[in-house]
Parts: structure tokens; sequence; C-alpha cells
């Protein structure tokens, strides 16, 4: 459980977070499929290629270094590099930590402004400055809070967009596996995908012409 609960906190698979950063993205071929399979890849290397080689730094430092409570979360990580490459590896974790910590910060910020602005209309403005003191107050509390109320807090809040999302998906699954039967048949066809949204009616009326190519 814990390992599904921090791979979903990395990955973000089943959140419907990244989408909205995959949606603005410009791809080749000219498919939403082809998106769709880069998202997927994305979650393969966060998962099975960065968290598994961190698992194995600390798994190799020795079980000395988990002895004690304080030895927890990014310290552990930190303690495990050093013991491998010297002082130096404590130092880049804390770097790397503070680039993905602000980063993602801005990320996610980008992703409710973007869909409150999209939600409230002529609202937007006041809804947006309620949204800003409302990270910034998430902010202060997550700096100063304990890790194991960190943790539950971000549990349960993923949770939730997990269970929404999971139902978002599955009333557009119908949608998802026609896309994809349209680009396995270019494929097989010798042609590059392209999407053309008059080959599905439910979606002429909901796609911008001006984004995708002309045949």
């Amino acid at each position: 459980m814990n390992g599904i609960q921090r791979g979903l906190f990395s990955n973000e698979a089943g959140m419907g977070s990244a989408p909205n950063a995959a949606a603005t993205a410009s791809t080749r071929p000219d498919h939403p499929a082809a998106q769709g399979f880069i998202q997927m890849l994305g979650v393969f290397l966060d998962t099975l290629v960065i968290c598994t080689a961190t698992a194995a730094i600390i798994i190799m430092a020795g079980p000395e270094l988990m002895a004690g409570d304080e030895n927890n979360g990014i310290q552990l990580t930190q303690m495990a590099l050093s013991s491998h490459v010297g002082e130096w590896g404590g130092m880049f974790i804390a770097v790397a930590i503070l680039l993905f910590a602000f980063t993602s910060v801005i990320a996610n910020y980008s992703y409710g402004e973007s869909n409150i602005e999209y939600l409230a209309g002529r609202r937007a403005p006041v809804a947006v400055f309620i949204y800003r003191l409302a990270v910034l107050a998430m902010i202060m509390i997550g700096s100063v809070a304990s890790l194991g109320a960190i943790w539950n807090f971000a549990d349960l809040s993923m949770g939730m967009m997990a269970i929404i999302n999971l139902v978002a998906i599955l009333m557009l699954s119908p949608v998802a596996f026609s896309l994809f039967r349209d680009y396995e048949e270019q494929l097989k066809a010798g042609k590059e995908p392209v999407f053309d949204p008059s080959r599905f009616p439910k979606l002429v009326n909901k796609v911008d012409p001006k984004a995708w190519p002309k045949k």
C-alpha cells in the first residue's frame, strides 16, 4: 500500500493532473493517441526507472542506515547516496528536491489557475485571487508541518482526485478506444496517423479544427 501511495504521488497516474499539460502539447504524429502513448512512457520512466533506482540506492546502503526513527523521508535518500558517492551526494539530492518542489508548485498552480478561469467565467479574477491565497497558505503550512501530517493529507487529496478522475475516465473510455482503434488502423495501412475529427461524429463540435492539420 505504501508503495502504491508513493508511486502515485510521484507519477500522478490516474490523478487527472498531467493531462492539463499533455493537452497543450504538439506531437508527431498528429494524433491524440500519440500523446497518450507519450504519457504512458512518462509513468514508466518515473516509476520503474527513477523510483526503482532510488529504492536500490537505499537498499544497497545497508540495513544500518534504516535504524532509528530520524532516518526517514528525504534524509534517508540523502544519507544513502552520500554513503555511495561521498558528501556531495546529499547536496545533490537537496538541490534536486528544491528544483522538483519549485517546478511542481509552479506547474500545479498553473493547472489550477487555468481550470478556475475556465469554470469561474466572469468571476475568474476573484476566484483566482482566492486560489492564490490558498496556494500560498498551503506552501507555508507544508513547510512547517510534520512529515506524517503532510503524507496523510497528500494521500487523502490524491485519493479524492483519483476517484473523481477514474469516473471521468470510464465515461470517456468509448472515445479513447475509438481513437486508439483509428490510430492502429492507420498504422497498419502504412500511413502516418493523422486525426480527422470528421470520422468521429461525437467529437465534431467539440474539437478546434485549427488544432489539427488538414488532410
